[in-house]
């Protein structure tokens, strides 16, 4: 199959606002460990966070960490000899992403920020039909957790300017992959222009 130059927004031909009164934001990862991909769009990220909280949007913060082997999973192999352990520093989330006291923090150990956590159960407690996602990295865990929340039945909305990962490519590939087939694309800018008018 030869290479295709397209553009993610070739593939967005869905348009949609999330609704405040049903949404929540999901911030993942956004450790120390990740600073060099996270710091890049911390402007974006904590615009996003700023203008969910001001729409009555509830944010959950997730943290990847590893605990002891028995929680390694596939991660182990793939990733041997760079996982993030709990404990040190690069597993604690970075001082300037907006998170205040009584937002909740998943505590996760694989891509999906679903996966053990009770992220789903807590989403339908809250009667949440809606996330928005954020955070790094977005070709792994963003688009993991994203993935899984279409699954699972929510409806999704994946931020352009509000993720981040090691390069350009996996990023745009990533954008792709969701407007193709799971999830509403969404910027600062639109969010802010749904979220400003609550319904």
């Amino acid at each position: 199959m030869a290479a295709s130059a397209a553009s993610y927004k070739d593939y967005e031909i869905r348009h949609r606002n999330p609704n405040p009164k049903s949404a929540a934001l999901l911030v993942i990862d956004m450790q120390n460990y990740f600073s060099t991909m996270a710091e890049p769009i911390l402007p974006a990220l904590r615009f996003t966070v700023d203008i969910c909280r001001a729409g009555g949007v509830p944010i959950f913060y997730t943290r990847h960490r590893h605990r002891s082997p028995e929680d390694y999973g596939m991660l182990g192999e793939w990733w041997a000899g760079d996982l993030i352990f709990d404990g040190t520093p690069g597993a604690e989330l970075l001082p300037d992403i907006g998170r205040r006291e009584g937002d909740r923090v998943v505590e996760k150990n694989t891509y999906s920020a679903f996966a053990g956590t009770g992220l789903e159960e807590t989403l339908r407690e809250l009667n949440v039909q809606e996330v928005i996602v954020t955070g790094v990295m977005t070709n792994l865990c963003c688009e993991t957790t994203a993935r899984e929340a279409f699954v699972k039945g929510f409806r999704v909305f994946f931020s352009t300017d509000a993720t981040g990962t090691s390069n350009r490519d996996l990023h745009e590939a990533t954008l792709k992959n969701m407007a193709y087939g799971f999830a509403y694309l969404v910027d600062c800018l639109r969010l802010k222009a749904a979220l400003s008018h609550k319904r």
